[in-house]
């Protein structure tokens, strides 16, 4: 793990109630289950976001607790940056670092779903989702296992740079441990069946929650959907019949059928190994990571010898913001705890 990462600074309560207009409503970012996420600026001018937390349970802060010490030593471009907490109040409240465009939920599922999402742009955030996991899976000392692994979870800043959010659920583990959970945690549609069936939480459990962000992204389907008829489905079983029966491109979205069909074969693929029953069966994420890489490379390769509308290479309206009264969450980081399901 990285020697350079910066102390965790303790905010004053006062400091952040000053930054937040006193935890006024028009600076709400997001509200879930756990508590409110507010946006603060700095007296430096910084803009932060403070989640807020409702009265814990003893879960609740062990969370809390977990949550800042995995945070504190995590140094990697593509996870979110814890910057301190307050302790003087009843609740601890944690500081981020403020992510300007929302999160990848927001961005596949929100009120904007008729914007064009390029190819690029999603093996983008894919592949640098799978790198922040490779990193907590390989790079940390002890592993880290994220446990929460969601579109909700995956923030997006400048230029829809993908940023893991959520360590609540998360667990370090020593060489050769094996974690047993006496309670699972998780979201349903997400959360690996072997996991559910034995209570073990591995690398391999976010391997196979990471598979169904991967389906997300070329489907843009909720984990669980409605079809046709407003029955209800899961999004990895729908795509792992439809492999079978040879019919991926039933399930993908539309807009990008028209692009190069053996590409997207190949993140279908990588998406079927991801979630295989088995977690043994299951690629590392450092070979998740890797054939994305190779994926979005070869395909930034076709665009240049072959400019289509992709030419952009990022979302259509990328050099604008999310328009705040148009989804509620700018600089959202309502990841930290709405869409959890915990």
């Amino acid at each position: 793990m990285s020697k350079h990462v910066d102390t965790v600074r303790i905010f004053t309560r006062e400091e952040l109630e000053n930054a937040t207009n006193n935890f006024d409503s028009s600076r709400e970012l997001g509200r879930g289950g756990h508590g409110t996420v507010y946006k603060g600026i700095l007296k430096d001018s910084r803009e932060v976001a403070i989640k807020h937390s409702k009265i814990m349970n003893v879960a609740e802060k062990d969370e809390f607790v977990q949550e800042i010490i995995i945070l504190s030593q995590i140094n990697h471009r593509n996870v979110v940056k814890l910057l301190g907490c307050c302790l003087e109040v009843e609740v601890p409240m944690l500081v981020y670092e403020c992510i300007p465009n929302g999160t990848l939920f927001e961005l596949m599922h929100g009120k904007n779903r008729r914007q064009f999402i390029s190819l690029d742009a999603r093996l983008r955030i894919a592949q640098e989702s799978a790198e922040a996991l490779a990193y907590l899976h390989s790079s940390a000392s002890p592993p880290i296992i994220h446990g929460d692994v969601k579109s909700p979870n995956i923030l997006l800043g400048d230029n829809y740079t993908a940023k893991v959010t959520d360590f609540g659920a998360s667990r370090m583990l020593a060489t050769d441990e094996i974690q047993f959970m006496t309670l699972v945690q998780g979201t349903i549609g997400y959360l690996d069946p072997e996991y559910l069936q034995e209570r073990q939480l591995t690398e391999k459990s976010d391997v196979y929650s990471f598979g169904v962000v991967l389906l997300e992204l070329i489907t843009r389907k909720f984990a669980i959907y409605s079809d046709g008829a407003g029955e209800k489905k899961n999004l990895a079983s729908s795509f792992l019949l439809a492999m079978k029966e040879n019919s991926l491109q039933s399930i993908l979205d539309q807009h990008i059928l028209e692009f190069d069909a053996e590409l997207l074969q190949e993140v279908a693929q990588l998406a079927k190994c991801c979630l295989s029953m088995r977690g043994e069966e299951r690629p590392l994420m450092t070979e998740v990571a890797e054939r994305l890489r190779t994926i979005r490379s070869r395909w930034r390769e076709q665009l240049m010898q072959n400019p289509i509308k992709e030419t952009e290479c990022l979302l259509e309206n990328s050099s604008s913001q999310y328009d705040p009264s148009s989804t509620g969450h700018h600089g959202s980081l309502m990841a930290l705890d709405l869409e959890s399901g915990r």
